[in-house]
């Protein structure tokens, strides 16, 4: 076990966490609604420090980031346990898992050496939810800075201020499932609340992160027109027009299997209801080939990146410049 950062003594062997936005208050021998942060002696441990259950080299499209180092392979590493506890989890077997004899130990440098190794241009804290990685991550991540990866979190997004405030400087990309703008979705399907959602990922902005914005749409949820209207309204408003926006089908899974998949028209509608808000770039996932899963210039239209699932081809991109107008394209290129 390795001792947790971002935590108060309380009193009677109790302790505070201010790692995410639950703020468990956690007894001696207890854990916090994540089940990996136990209060051990009035003193709170991370038990999932360097235990890994899940570890791959993604294009980073899957993740998916499409304006952060596109093109590139990310390392992406994966641990056990979550703060939400979504019905419709597609990683179900790892993010509600507290203990589990799959797991392997990776240091933060055997991390950062295999992530060279691979020639990837990032790493990735994802299959679960990295916040609850903290302190794996920070200590990773620093390594991984110092030789010039970029560094992910895919993220939903419920940490606290505070743990934001912490990455800064060590994180590169904020990519955060907000996966719903109404509170009684958060409460009724994941077992949270929207606005720290909200807050957390204003403050990643802030802190300079760059963001990208997924939103899985799930028939009769979330995808009604006033709710798809006003969260690209906020999204708008409080992250700016460049930043890419995702809406992605759903696919019925562990605790969700009796919904139907989302139908094509409805992504193509919340497209069109964020270009209507004036967000530059949003995009549609979890489909076949279409031209709204492709990168076109804000400024004259041209085609930049044509997408096939994961695989891209750069039409009139160079570098951060459109070839046919010369528009500067919102996009990193280089940490």
């Amino acid at each position: 076990m390795h001792e947790a950062v971002l935590y108060e003594k309380t009193g009677d062997n109790s302790v505070k966490c201010g790692l995410c936005s639950h703020r468990c208050l956690i007894k001696e021998n207890k854990s916090g609604i994540c089940g990996v942060r136990t209060n051990k002696g009035g003193t709170l441990y991370t038990e999932s420090y360097g235990r890994v259950s899940a570890e791959a080299v993604d294009p980073v499209e899957k993740k998916p980031l499409y304006h952060f180092l596109p093109g590139t392979q990310v390392y992406s590493l994966g641990g056990i346990g979550c703060n939400f506890r979504c019905k419709h989890c597609q990683n179900w077997e790892i993010s509600q898992c507290t203990t589990a004899d799959f797991l392997h130990g990776l240091s933060p440098q055997k991390g950062v050496l295999k992530a060279l190794d691979y020639r990837c241009r990032s790493i990735a804290w994802t299959y679960n939810e990295p916040t609850l990685w903290h302190e794996y991550a920070m200590n990773m991540g620093k390594l991984a800075q110092s030789e010039g990866l970029g560094t992910i979190y895919v993220t939903n997004g419920y940490m606290t201020e505070e743990a934001v405030s912490e990455l800064s400087g060590m994180l590169s990309a904020f990519r955060v499932d907000i996966k719903a703008f109404t509170d009684d979705f958060y409460r009724k399907i994941c077992g949270a609340k929207l606005q720290p959602v909200l807050d957390a990922t204003v403050k990643a902005k802030e802190c300079g992160m760059h963001v990208e914005t997924v939103t899985l749409l799930i028939p009769g949820l979330n995808d009604s027109d006033d709710e798809i209207k006003s969260l690209v309204s906020w999204i708008y408003e409080n992250l700016g027009e460049n930043t890419p926006v995702h809406f992605t089908a759903f696919h019925p899974d562990y605790n969700m299997t009796s919904l139907s998949p989302t139908p094509l028209k409805t992504l193509e509608k919340a497209y069109l209801f964020a270009k209507d808000a004036g967000i530059r770039y949003p995009y549609i996932g979890n489909v076949a080939s279409h031209p709204y899963c492709n990168t076109w210039c804000h400024n004259c239209g041209a085609l930049l990146i044509e997408r096939h699932g994961f695989m891209q081809d750069e039409v009139n991109l160079d570098k951060d410049m459109c070839k046919v107008c010369g528009a500067k394209i919102p996009v990193v290129r280089s940490l």
